[in-house]
């Protein structure tokens, strides 16, 4: 529960401390005393959007404390230890936030994220707002409060989830599958180009080799008679070259005797004689294997030329042909892998889908289990609030084959009469303006019977009643109070006597004080609320009467 507020510099609030106890306590004051100033800075504590016309004028910063006891939150006690956020039995929220718009948040000392701060929020503490009956008629919220008093929060949340997720995969497949449609034409034209270049021989392309063949077929007359031509002179002349360089070798041997250094002269030309020997050897072979082919020059001449056309087909090198031919099978294999994925994506949604409906069935099962409970326990509450022929009931219509949808499968309508003889018709075509607050009440009275959380804030929920109703509901407040804490801002007499403990909200000289009221004057500030700012003996008595009723 929360034991302790602080604030410091947030709006009219210079510096406040308030410590509270178990039980029911009341808040009250004239309207303008800053009463607001409170319930704004818990929200602000527990992760709602700060802003910085919020720091008080001359201030750097405001800042706002709480501290929650966690002998009774084991949910709150378990989520801090997971998150390392653990220190002993209580747990301590500050928020601040600077002049220039920066905002910090911490947990027991530790930096937090707001989403962190909210999470953790929504385990310690619930304020429900004097505007609630206006949500009331909102089917998001009738929905949120059968969920609420079912305590099916988490599957709901998991329906949500599963509906999004559905969605989401369900685009991509859509995209996909429109993008496969589109790409067909592209498929076939790459197949179209594969085969070309394979028809073509382009795979296993030697272009500079073909190149040279061609070049030496073209050529061969020419080869032929330049081959035999320096094969007579090199060796069947009367004067071939080998011939000459014999004879000078043998010359010069003759004289190396006299001349010693000719001998190295007489080795280059041995060297030599024996490269003319293989250079002939060479030639001979080249003449060996010199045939004219005019089919086979036919052939590479049509090849060549094929080749240069789907190199300009393609805008590349005729040498490059291989590589794009590699190219376009990858591209072809994207398209290939992209039915692959497609292939998955609809699997994806067939299980998103069943786990989808199985969550969703389960929950509308749950859904209408716990509306015949809550309307039950609503009507019994509409009876006491002073709707004696008041009867309640939530309409739950399920629709199996809807696709899925975060609010899943179920249709789910509050209906009210009022009026002995009439049938259930929509709650926000029935009920006026009185009737829906305490309508309200009634359902934040019952979800909260069976919620966890340890702090309960209602901030004038009792607007438009009056009378013995108030009283009536003074007492549900006190009861809710009796195994949780309930703070109530309240400008009702019959509620504020209800309660186990009671605070003035006050302001004095452009500042906002809380004051906690002893018995008399707690009795005094009752007198006021009952008749205003002139307190007489007989509104002091009444107060006195009041009070006694809770003693």
């Amino acid at each position: 529960m929360l034991t302790a507020l602080t604030i410091r510099d947030l709006a009219v609030v210079r510096h406040l401390d308030l410590e509270f106890e178990p039980g029911f306590t009341a808040l009250t004051g004239e309207t303008g005393a800053g009463k607001s100033i409170l319930l704004t800075a818990l929200g602000l504590a527990l992760g709602e959007r700060a802003d910085s016309d919020w720091v008080r004028s001359g201030a750097d910063r405001a800042e706002v404390i709480l501290e929650f006891a966690l002998d009774r939150t084991p949910e709150a006690r378990r989520w801090l230890r997971d998150n390392d956020l653990e220190s002993g039995d209580a747990c301590l929220i500050r928020r601040s936030i600077a002049v220039k718009g920066r905002s910090r948040a911490f947990v027991n000392d530790r930096p937090v994220s707001l989403q962190t701060l909210q999470t953790l929020g929504r385990q310690l503490l619930e304020i429900h707002g004097q505007h609630a009956h206006l949500r009331l008629r909102h089917p998001a919220e009738q929905r949120h409060l059968l969920d609420l008093h079912g305590g099916h929060q988490e599957l709901a949340h998991q329906v949500v989830d599963l509906a999004h997720r559905w969605r989401e995969t369900r685009t991509r497949w859509q995209r996909l599958r429109q993008q496969s449609a589109d790409q067909s034409l592209k498929e076939e034209f790459l197949r179209f180009q594969i085969r070309e270049l394979e028809q073509a021989g382009v795979e296993n392309l030697d272009y500079d080799a073909l190149e040279e063949e061609f070049s030496q077929l073209a050529n061969l007359d020419r080869i032929l008679a330049a081959t035999q031509q320096q094969l007579h002179e090199l060796y069947d002349s009367e004067t071939a070259v080998i011939d000459r360089v014999d004879q000078a070798i043998r010359e010069l041997e003759t004289v190396c005797r006299w001349a010693p250094r000719l001998q190295e002269t007489v080795e280059l030309l041995s060297s030599a004689r024996i490269q003319l020997e293989e250079a002939g050897h060479g030639l001979r072979q080249q003449l060996d294997g010199l045939e004219a082919d005019p089919e086979r020059l036919n052939h590479l001449d049509q090849l060549f030329g094929r080749l240069h056309d789907l190199a300009r087909k393609h805008q590349v090198d005729p040498r490059e042909l291989p590589q794009r031919l590699q190219q376009l099978r990858r591209e072809l294999d994207g398209l290939a892998d992209r039915e692959q994925e497609l292939a998955e994506l609809e699997a994806a949604l067939r299980r998103l889908e069943q786990r989808y409906r199985q969550a969703a069935e389960r929950l509308s099962r749950l859904r209408r289990e716990s509306a015949g409970k809550l309307a039950g326990r609503i009507t019994a509450l509409m009876r006491d609030l002073g709707m004696p022929h008041g009867e309640f009931h939530i309409a739950v219509e399920t629709d199996g084959d809807a696709d899925p949808r975060p609010e899943g499968l179920d249709r789910i309508e509050f209906l009210v009469t009022t009026n002995p003889g009439l049938s259930p018709r929509p709650l926000a075509k029935v009920a006026s303006g009185g009737e829906l607050s305490r309508l309200s009440l009634a359902l934040q009275v019952a979800c909260s019977e069976n919620r966890p959380v340890p702090t309960l804030v209602f901030d004038e929920v009792d607007t438009g009643i009056g009378g013995g109703v108030a009283e009536i509901v003074g007492r549900h407040l006190r009861q809710l109070g009796g195994d949780r804490q309930v703070l109530c801002v309240t400008h009702l007499p019959q509620v504020a006597a209800q309660a186990h403990h009671h605070y003035l909200v006050e302001k004095q000289v452009g500042e906002t004080r809380v004051v906690p009221l002893g018995d008399e004057s707690r009795r005094r500030e009752i007198a006021r609320m009952l008749g205003g700012l002139k307190i007489t003996a007989q509104t002091l008595a009444h107060a006195e009467e009041m009070l006694q009723w809770t003693r």
